[in-house]
């Protein structure tokens, strides 16, 4: 089969899209021909080299991925069953995973990280991991929907246990996380502000359900967002940029606001005075990925059209390289797509 390979760590440059054996399944696992497959930042931290963790050579990325089933155990899934990836891997026996907490299981894992993943013509996973798709929803839109959807769920409803009539700040507007996060928060009844940076994407935003919207390159974005909300600030911000918008985010907020944080794409380091955290009485809370739970319920909605995925743009797989750099430029609203 043909597949997107990386063999050493490096820019854009060092992806190969090259010929591979295909994936042979074990017990338990389904094997899927990949249709599409969306990008992540992880795909980015992945190729250039992590701290402290190693990636095995050579490796496919790829967590977001939508096809067709060709096999899976005692034919639960029908063969040409159109499908898209839960993309956490968890083994499904610990006390977190009988829990229903799968993202906390001890050997947690998310598809193409230390596993292959989809930018390949085949992949294999745990058959729990398959969720049907109906024929009118597209590949490439299914390839959008997991990881952002389920991260962005997972910080605002489980985490954050966000309230109707709460206002929410929403950094990234463009990213796959920012968007879905826009469009869970509204549906849910809260009122959204946004930022991006350029007016395109905060064009778009208010067409997801930002009230209001502030460009982040051009304007004192706390203060606006105070401005908007009489002074007040929000009573959850979804941060997901590190560093460089750790000390603003954590100002916007009311007392007892709520911060929820996934990632840390412009830096790990943020320091916060303790007497300002408790003396606001504000909470901080770490999320990472989300439950199959969360997935299965947010799905019914993607089905039904009341949230969507949103494509930037889409490239074969073997221009893998490209997408990559528009990933990394910043370029992008929504999600990059790999058509395999």
């Amino acid at each position: 089969m043909k597949a997107v390979r990386f063999h050493a760590h490096g820019g854009p440059d060092v992806l190969r899209h090259e010929e591979v054996s295909e994936p042979i399944p074990g017990p338990g696992e389904a094997l899927v021909r990949v249709r599409a497959c969306a990008l992540n930042h992880l795909d980015l931290w992945q190729r250039r080299g992590m701290e402290r963790v190693q990636i095995p050579f050579p490796h496919i990325s790829g967590a977001d991925v939508a096809g067709e089933v060709v096999s899976s155990p005692e034919g639960e899934f029908a063969a040409g069953r159109r499908v898209m990836l839960q993309p956490g891997i968890s083994c499904g026996r610990c006390a977190h995973c009988l829990d229903g907490r799968d993202n906390e299981c001890p050997t947690y894992d998310v598809l193409g990280y230390r596993s292959d993943g989809g930018y390949a013509e085949y992949v294999k996973v745990p058959v729990q991991n398959l969720i049907a798709i109906p024929d009118a929803i597209g590949f490439v839109e299914a390839a959008a929907f997991p990881l952002a959807f389920l991260t962005a769920w997972h910080m605002l409803i489980t985490r954050a246990h966000l309230r109707a009539g709460e206002d929410v700040l929403v950094l990234g507007a463009g990213s796959g996380v920012g968007q879905a996060a826009i469009q869970i928060a509204w549906r849910h009844g809260a009122r959204v502000f946004a930022t991006a940076g350029t007016d395109e994407k905060l064009a778009r935003a208010r067409q997801l359900g930002a009230y209001e919207v502030v460009n982040h390159t051009m304007e004192d974005w706390p203060k606006r967002i105070k401005d908007f909300t009489g002074g007040r600030g929000v009573d959850v911000v979804v941060e997901h940029t590190g560093t460089a918008t750790w000390d603003h985010s954590l100002k916007s907020l009311v007392r007892g606001g709520r911060l929820v944080t996934c990632g840390a794409t412009t830096g790990h380091d943020a320091r916060i005075d303790l007497r300002f955290l408790f003396g606001r009485q504000l909470s901080l809370l770490g999320s990472y990925m989300g439950r199959k739970g969360e997935l299965l319920r947010a799905a019914p909605f993607f089905f039904a059209g009341e949230l969507r995925s949103v494509v930037d743009r889409t490239y074969p797989l073997a221009e893998a390289a490209e997408a990559h750099r528009r990933l990394e430029a910043r370029a992008q609203f929504g999600k990059i797509v790999l058509v395999v």
